[in-house]
């Protein structure tokens, strides 16, 4: 494996580093704030390239792999993960692309490629959390429509997104509780979608998220994707390692802001009449900061390639998401601490920063059920299911 970057990956990371450094410090204090979403960016990202970059070019997107979409992520989630997450305008479109039918397909990947469709993800339940196999959401057939009525949570986009990937329970008779999901695409404008948005997070406060209630909701069969029923739950683990893996490249970027941040700080702050970069106990926070950086990009980028082959793994997926953000977590914390008492207000930013760690550490799986996974994976058992692999 080669550890250089290609020269149009270094020309991707310096193109997305230019953009948030030019259009995301002056509004990221204000749409955290007051929990805003910043769709004059979204605009502008489209216009760059930067939202969908894994959609294919026939169908108006950039043809790239997770490895520069993870890239992307980071250098925004160095400036400012809230603002950062207009690149999840495309959430979870990649099984769109991955499993959908062509007509499928060709309806919706242009469209969100080009900016005019921001996608949202309705799997999270209330009583299910990261049970997915609890998943109550139902969606009966009626002739060549499928109603579908339920409630989900934490969903991603939720009060904004034009569509929904909904994961329904589409079989509940069925034996194997593995056949029984799918998923549905649900449009806007479709009747007895009620969004309410979820304010008061304590990060991230500039990514839309809602609860969304549906009431018996219409949905056309041609919206199942992939057109077969039952194949949710695999479809659901393939997403579940793209996302393991954004979240992944988000924390480094949150650490790599935060660690930016300290390291200009302790280089100019004058204490017993040296600066404080000077303390040996300085130099080992930032030589313990400098390690886990390091080690959490090298996981990163070994989880992207093995995606970008074509193998989706969970095992490194899953370590990557686990190392990535406690070691987040890690440095904010100690970023912070290096600020000392102006660490803790707003105008040194690094509050944000260590607000925002917190909650990836969160989703896309906690670190206690990654841990589940990465168990699993070396012991060839699913531990949450308790099937063999």
């Amino acid at each position: 494996m080669d550890f250089e970057l290609s020269s149009e990956q270094k020309d991707i990371k310096n193109a997305a580093r230019e953009f948030a450094e030019k259009e995301f410090v002056e509004i990221a204090r204000e749409c955290d704030s007051r929990e805003e979403y910043p769709r004059k960016l979204l605009k502008k990202a489209c216009e760059l390239g930067f939202v969908g970059m894994f959609i294919d070019e026939k169908y108006g997107g950039a043809g790239l792999g997770l490895l520069e979409t993870a890239i992307v992520v980071e250098e925004f989630s160095r400036i400012d993960a809230g603002c950062g997450t207009i690149l999840q305008a495309a959430s979870e479109a990649e099984i769109i692309q991955e499993f959908g039918t062509e007509e499928q397909k060709d309806k919706y990947l242009p469209i969100i490629a080009g900016g005019k469709a921001i996608v949202g993800s309705a799997i999270v339940e209330p009583e299910a959390d990261s049970d997915i196999l609890a998943v109550d959401t139902r969606a009966g057939k009626q002739g060549n429509m499928y109603m579908i009525s339920g409630k989900k949570a934490f969903v991603a986009n939720g009060s904004i997104a034009d569509l929904l990937l909904v994961f329904c329970l589409t079989s509940p008779d069925e034996i194997d509780s593995f056949k029984r999901h799918s998923f549905l695409i649900a449009e806007r404008n479709e009747k007895g979608i009620q969004r309410k948005r979820i304010t008061g997070k304590m990060g991230l406060r500039a990514f839309d998220t809602a609860e969304i209630l549906f009431d018996n909701v219409t949905v056309p069969q041609n919206n199942l994707l992939g057109g077969k029923e039952n194949q949710g739950f695999e479809q659901f683990k393939y997403i579940q390692n793209v996302n393991r893996i954004i979240a992944a490249s988000q924390a480094i970027g949150v650490a790599q802001g935060a660690f930016d941040r300290a390291v200009s700080y302790v280089k100019s702050r004058v204490q017993f009449g040296k600066t404080i970069s000077t303390f040996q106990g300085t130099q080992f926070k930032v030589a313990d900061m400098v390690i886990c950086l390091e080690l959490a990009r090298t996981m990163l980028y070994r989880a992207c390639w093995r995606m970008d082959g074509g193998k989706s793994d969970a095992l490194l997926a899953s370590i990557a998401k686990h190392f990535a953000c406690e070691m987040a977590v890690k440095v904010t914390d100690d970023a912070l601490q290096m600020h000392g008492g102006y660490g803790y207000f707003a105008e040194y930013d690094m509050e944000r920063y260590y607000r925002d760690a917190k909650i990836i550490e969160l989703y896309a799986g906690t670190k206690e059920i990654e841990k589940l996974s990465i168990a699993g994976e070396a012991l060839g058992v699913d531990l949450m299911y308790n099937i063999k692999k």
